[in-house]
């Protein structure tokens, strides 16, 4: 029925309108805060940001709950939307490493904020294919060597780059990465 049109809702359509109203239920966007604290519970399987986290740690750490990244999420050698050709020159090295970045001997708490100023200064300075050293740790289970390929998927990373890969041999192999930033627009 119009709005406009002038016209009176008849008891029968006021009824219809009252089944359908208690119905309704809110978007998946809009909830209380048991609907919350039930989205950020994860079971034991399922990791958020790469940790498991409980309900009350989640509310008391609001700044750790960060929205994913609307971009797919990537991984070693995995670039989606990356044309063959270059995905392949990326693997290969042989796209000209423009900027390095060592995080050798530094604490997961110090390579973070440097990973993510290194990709913004590339990105803002139009270097395309960079190189991150991060180092194979004890028996190749580095603490970075873990951590980087994460944190290149969050917000404000993530929708710098195309894509990253290990590194050849001749660059630290598996102890680094190639990564390949996104062109600067406008």
């Amino acid at each position: 029925m119009n709005a406009g049109s002038g016209k009176r809702l008849t008891a029968d359509d006021r009824a219809v309108w009252q089944k359908v109203a208690q119905s309704v239920r809110p978007s998946a966007f809009c909830f209380d805060k048991e609907t919350f604290l039930e989205a950020v519970n994860p079971p034991p399987a399922e990791r958020l940001m790469g940790r498991v986290m409980t309900a009350r740690a989640a509310v008391s750490e609001p700044d750790k709950i960060k929205r994913p990244s609307p971009l797919p999420d990537l991984d070693v050698g995995r670039t989606p939307g990356l044309d063959r050709r270059t995905q392949i020159r990326m693997i290969r090295g042989a796209l000209p490493i423009e900027a390095r970045l060592d995080l050798h001997g530094l604490s997961r708490d110090q390579a973070h904020p440097r990973l993510s100023s290194f990709i913004a200064q590339a990105y803002e300075r139009g270097k395309r294919a960079v190189l991150i050293i991060t180092g194979k740790g004890q028996a190749g289970g580095g603490v970075l060597k873990a951590e980087v390929p994460r944190w290149l998927n969050l917000p404000g990373t993530r929708d710098k780059i195309l894509g990253f890969s290990y590194a050849q041999p001749r660059d630290g192999g598996d102890g680094a990465l190639y990564v390949l930033v996104k062109r600067r627009r406008g």
